[in-house]
């Protein structure tokens, strides 16, 4: 990582940190450098006028001041092809309309040389990704999802077999190469794994779900992780 890319990054990292903040030794491990290396940046950030606090002791370390006013967020031409690639390698995701309309949102942001060497950057990555399910689908899934409300949906299994039910959302899940709505079915009044690319109809109701816990569905593979530990 160049050095400019690692000062916009440890801004970052300070700003997500909030007002605990984070040691030399946190910000090198996560950097892939020396804690002397991190003191210099953090000392260039402060120079620069970033408001950045230290702290020595134990419990100490760096952070951002919160009185301060910080700068707006910005993204190096690589922070935003990343975003960007992402995105489109998950055409079939839950909340992916969303996910293009808010990249779109950030790339508007940028400065136009940031803009246009990210544009050129973006032109170096292929990215051939599957389809999901019809976007009249996957909306109706994604509410009923968000506003924890039942849907009811057509289905297709693997055999052929074609059954209408509803279900009451819990999570999606990308396993096995695929993308997954994971919900409790009252038709089997159980946990079930309904492969969104089998799911030909859906429609959310105004029914609250029971409130089945995520842990109903067992335990998840050791690989496996949320999408909010980025």
């Amino acid at each position: 990582m160049r050095r400019s890319e690692r000062l916009h990054a440890l801004t970052e990292a300070l700003r997500r940190a909030g007002p605990r903040g984070r040691t030399a030794e946190q910000l090198a491990e996560e950097f892939g450098v020396s804690t002397r290396t991190v003191k210099r940046d953090l000392a260039a950030l402060d120079a620069g006028g970033l408001p950045v606090w230290g702290r020595g002791g134990p419990g100490g370390g760096y952070g951002l001041s919160e009185r301060a006013s910080l700068p707006p967020v910005t993204l190096t031409p690589g922070q935003a092809v990343g975003l960007v690639a992402a995105v489109a390698a998950t055409t079939g995701a839950p909340y992916a309309d969303a996910a293009r309309a808010s990249v779109r949102k950030v790339l508007d942001t940028l400065d136009p040389g940031t803009r246009r060497r990210a544009e050129r950057l973006a032109g170096r990555v292929w990215v051939d990704a599957p389809d999901g399910a019809p976007r009249r689908v996957m909306s109706a899934l994604e509410a009923a999802t968000a506003d924890q409300v039942t849907v009811r949906i057509a289905y297709t299994d693997r055999q052929g077999r074609a059954t209408r039910r509803e279900v009451e959302p819990m999570i999606f899940a990308w396993a096995f190469g695929r993308w997954y709505l994971v919900a409790w079915c009252r038709l089997r009044n159980d946990v079930r794994w309904f492969d969104l690319t089998r799911v030909e109809r859906a429609s959310a109701t105004r029914t609250p779900c029971a409130g089945h816990p995520v842990g109903a569905i067992g335990r998840p593979p050791e690989s496996a992780r949320p999408a909010s530990d980025l």
